[in-house]
């Protein structure tokens, strides 16, 4: 591979490797609430945060019957109380941290796979 396709390559990976270098550490915390398919609010150290969960998009609870179903689907997968991992990527225009949330799996990934959610890119 000449040089110049080399150095393309290796710029191409640190670019897409930086948004996850420039995330936040992991972050412990407790669920509290669930308020659609796609947000949910956490306890962390006293504070009490809003988080999206990245990469997906729910719908909305005023798109019945299917923003109820979301919730009620990630209901089921992440009870109140429940500990979640956080790997925070970005807080959103209305100041939620935008986050995977890993209980005993990524919530992101398991409302994606059974149908509750669609995968979202910026």
């Amino acid at each position: 591979m000449p040089l110049s396709h080399r150095l393309l390559f290796g710029l191409l990976l640190v670019v897409q490797a930086a948004p996850a270098a420039l995330a936040g550490p992991d972050i412990r915390a407790t669920v509290i609430s669930i308020g659609d398919g796609d947000t949910i609010r956490v306890l962390e150290g006293g504070k009490r945060l809003t988080v999206r969960l990245a990469c997906i998009d729910a719908p909305e609870m005023a798109q019945a019957p299917y923003g109820a179903k979301s919730r009620a689907y990630l209901q089921t997968r992440l009870r109140i109380g429940a500990a979640v991992t956080l790997l925070p990527q970005t807080v959103d225009r209305y100041g939620r941290t935008v986050s995977e949330v890993i209980a005993e799996i990524n919530l992101g990934l398991a409302m994606v796979e059974d149908g509750q959610a669609f995968p979202y890119r910026k």
